[in-house]
């Protein structure tokens, strides 16, 4: 997320839009940063710094003070957002994620395109600005993620990685300290290049064990996981659609469409699921839930669409134009009624950060 924090801040406070905003700290030049709004950072604001430099760079800076609940129940938001992508998210904070989209319930071959994806949907559902990086693996989805923000969406390929890297000041690189990049600088090592030339053997004298990591990152190498820590309570699919839409036959083949989409997620995750869920926006953003709870587990597509079918009779889809339809699967039992198989080994993963 872009200057999450503040730009939540400017988000539910509009006279704060277009303004130099500070979230902690405060105007009597008392506590730390904890977020600044980009119209701030022009001053050479950031977080961290102490309130009281913040007030020198920027006299007329507004100070909030930190709503940590809010930030929070927006991170909750977002996360949703990933898993509808993928189950392989790893959170590295509250605004921001790994995450492997190799496979994904939209069964999306291009990495770029979800990442577009979601960050079209984290602006339609908090009205706030994200910016992704793409490549194939975690330290370079990194790099990449910052490289163009606000509201940014940068590409790192496999071919052009090495170079790339190679061109790198040293201090972009994630993971590399004001200290250690002091001693880098030190030992002549300012781009990626000059990493390039040590052997490992030197950098581990001279850095420890973190020698071997920038041995390998100097090669775009970088073979860490992303790892999740979230069992998934449940599986579905959603999309908004460009044009609002009234026509019930037309409504009705888009759940039956949307209903095989989730039914080969499921067999893929050897998942069933007992509640059904149809979700439903309409034109002027209300949106309303109906579900229904089968005694047995389900995941074929006929039984997804006809209780999703049958829901839609509970809202006023059709008399109502809907900008939205979605349908969920939850009371999940992840080893009932899919197929078992053997998880195969791909070449290289493709990550999001």
């Amino acid at each position: 997320m872009d200057a999450f924090y503040a730009s939540v801040e400017q988000r539910d406070h509009p006279e704060y839009r277009g303004k130099p905003v500070v979230v902690g700290g405060s105007p009597q030049g008392r506590g730390v940063v904890a977020a600044a709004s980009y119209e701030s950072r022009k001053y050479g604001i950031h977080s961290a710094m102490p309130a009281v430099q913040a007030v020198k760079r920027c006299p007329h800076a507004i100070f909030v003070k930190p709503r940590f609940d809010v930030y929070k129940e927006v991170s909750y938001q977002i996360r949703e957002i990933f898993f509808e992508f993928t189950d392989l998210v790893e959170p590295l904070s509250l605004d921001e994620a790994y995450l492997d989209v190799t496979e994904n319930f939209k069964d999306n071959p291009s990495a770029t395109l979800i990442a577009k994806e979601i960050k079209e949907q984290i602006f339609d559902t908090t009205g706030l600005v994200a910016s992704a990086g793409v490549s194939f693996n975690k330290f370079l989805a990194k790099i990449a993620s910052d490289l163009d923000k606000p509201d940014g969406l940068s590409i790192i390929h496999p071919k052009k990685a090495e170079l790339f890297i190679e061109q790198l000041p040293i201090g972009k690189f994630y993971g590399v300290g004001k200290a250690t990049l002091r001693k880098m600088e030190s030992l002549g090592i300012r781009t990626g290049a000059d990493l390039k030339q040590w052997d490992e053997v030197d950098l581990v004298k001279k850095f420890g064990k973190s020698g071997h990591h920038y041995y390998r990152i100097a090669r775009a190498i970088d073979n860490r996981a992303v790892k999740s820590h979230r069992t998934r309570k449940s599986i579905g699919k959603e999309r908004t659609f460009s044009e609002d839409v009234s026509d019930l036959e037309w409504i009705t083949q888009f759940l039956k469409d949307l209903s095989e989409k989730i039914s080969n997620s499921m067999v893929k995750l050897e998942a069933a699921g007992k509640t059904v869920t149809l979700k439903v926006r309409y034109k002027n953003f209300d949106t309303v839930t109906r579900s229904y709870s089968h005694p047995q587990f389900i995941n074929k597509a006929e039984d997804i669409s006809e209780t999703a079918i049958r829901l839609l009779d509970e809202t006023d889809a059709g008399v109502r134009e809907v900008r939205l339809l979605g349908i969920s699967i939850s009371s999940l039992n992840l080893h009932e009624g899919g197929s078992f198989g053997e998880q195969l080994e791909l070449p290289f993963r493709k990550a999001l950060s």
